[in-house]
């Protein structure tokens, strides 16, 4: 199959504006999708607009550095989501403590560690994270220690991402949005197409060129 075969096949601008307001919608773009659809007309589906407000105010606490704002928000919106979501609610306090030592507040940081973060170092899978985050105490300046990562941007989006993701499906709704699910489909299709035809015939798909043009 030739993928080029495809290129001038017509896609309907609803289809497209409904999946950039499902996109919206997951991540708690309410305002921006407002905007989409009073100027295209699409149709926004039927959402829980309370569950999107406090989804909306715990990925703002992750980013603003705030991650018990965040659990404790999170507790009162499914009270059993971060007890079943062992992983999660260790990520979140992880943070939490980052942030102590960043600011400084390293008594306070290890205070943190005996009380919440402790109980984890009984659980093999988390030792190593556990002792990572733990090392930054000996360094100076955290951003220049071989854990760096722990304190990037990136690192606290996808903390924030996970819990969004974990906080959608415990309210049974889809944990992935259709363009996640469609961008999905198509790499795994490139990537077929590239060990089927070689791949100079069909290079791996890239999102990133692609947005290129």
């Amino acid at each position: 199959m030739d993928p080029r075969q495809f290129a001038h096949t017509v896609v309907d601008d609803n289809d497209i504006h409904s999946i950039v307001m499902s996109y919206l919608l997951h991540n708690c773009f309410n305002e921006t999708a407002d905007s989409l659809a009073s100027c295209t007309g699409v149709k926004q589906p039927a959402i829980d607009r309370d569950n999107l407000e406090r989804r909306k105010q715990i990925i703002h606490f992750i980013l603003e550095r705030k991650a018990l704002k965040a659990v404790e928000l999170t507790e009162q919106l499914a009270q059993d989501l971060l007890e079943k979501n062992k992983d999660l609610h260790f990520d979140l306090l992880c943070l939490h403590f980052v942030d102590r030592v960043c600011a400084g507040n390293c008594t306070e940081a290890l205070e943190f560690a005996q009380t919440r973060l402790a109980p984890f170092g009984k659980v093999p899978k988390y030792v190593e994270k556990l002792e990572d985050v733990m090392a930054l105490l000996a360094y100076e300046d955290p951003e220049k220690s071989p854990m760096f990562h722990l304190l990037s941007s990136e690192y606290r989006q996808q903390v924030a991402d996970n819990l969004n993701r974990t906080i959608l499906e415990h309210t049974n709704h889809p944990s992935y949005t259709p363009m996640e699910r469609i961008i999905q489909q198509v790499t795994v299709v490139r990537q077929y197409l590239t060990e089927e035809n070689g791949k100079d015939a069909f290079p791996p798909f890239s999102l990133k060129d692609s947005l290129k043009g």
